[in-house]
């Protein structure tokens, strides 16, 4: 393992998962018409077109979805015939995911969310085709065992896709005028995501460049990192609109 492995992500505090739950569950409900009205307009198409230059078009795929929050990707990836599975730790998430995925009458049998947790995941070795994350890393405590854990769920040659920011160098943009996406949440909560960053050693590291480099050590290959993702996605200045950068992250399990 290389030196960027040796961070001292054993000292985080032990109520860190604990903090980051209270904090989405309070989210939950605003979270979740967010998402809704994001699978409604042109963000979404634009999130297929990136997504679907990664992956396989001649099969329907396994996929999942860590951290999958209020459903967004179980819908726009289960609409294409994908199995879609998505987890989180937050159980009102999950019921969030669950309502959206009845909304959209998608099959339950192949589209779900069920709680789990991203750094220990209950399932088998070699499972998945693709797992798919968004805004998920930054609030793990041990990114390290996630990634490991990643890349034990795929198959051979399957793909890992990480959407994800540097959201806690960018804390002042929570109260920004320009953060129109955290518009409505009240400022307590504010504080609470501002203190939720600071307790976290993830959010000091030089992303993504640190987690290009662990995914190598851990085996991945065709690590492929883009920081112009973001301005792709989230063009127009709307109600989705968040001004920190966000970047995307693909590998494939060797």
């Amino acid at each position: 393992m290389g030196e960027l492995h040796y961070i001292a992500f054993d000292e985080e505090a032990d109520d860190i998962k604990e903090k980051v739950e209270s904090y989405w569950t309070k989210r939950a409900d605003g979270f979740f018409e967010l998402r809704h009205d994001e699978i409604e307009s042109n963000k979404a198409n634009r999130w297929l077109k990136e997504i679907e230059k990664f992956l396989p078009t001649d099969r329907s795929l396994k996929i999942l979805d860590v951290g999958c929050g209020a459903g967004f990707f179980e819908i726009i990836l289960g609409k294409l015939g994908h199995d879609v599975i998505g987890i989180d730790l937050t159980e009102e998430m999950v019921a969030k995911a669950n309502e959206m995925i009845r909304i959209y009458d998608m099959d339950s049998s192949r589209v779900k969310a069920i709680v789990g947790d991203a750094e220990n995941l209950d399932f088998g070795d070699e499972e998945f085709d693709v797992v798919i994350s968004r805004n998920l890393t930054w609030t793990l405590p041990h990114p390290i065992d996630a990634y490991a854990q990643w890349h034990r769920v795929l198959k051979k040659g399957g793909v890992l896709l990480n959407f994800d920011a540097e959201y806690a160098k960018g804390a002042h943009n929570l109260k920004s005028p320009e953060n129109l996406a955290h518009k409505d949440i009240p400022d307590s909560l504010k504080e609470e995501c501002h203190d939720i960053y600071h307790m976290l050693t993830i959010s000091m590291l030089d992303r993504p460049h640190w987690d290009e480099h662990v995914l190598s050590d851990m085996g991945f290959s065709s690590v492929e990192v883009d920081n112009d993702f973001g301005n792709r996605i989230f063009v127009e200045h709307d109600e989705f609109y968040i001004p920190d950068r966000m970047f995307s992250i693909k590998a494939i399990k060797a």
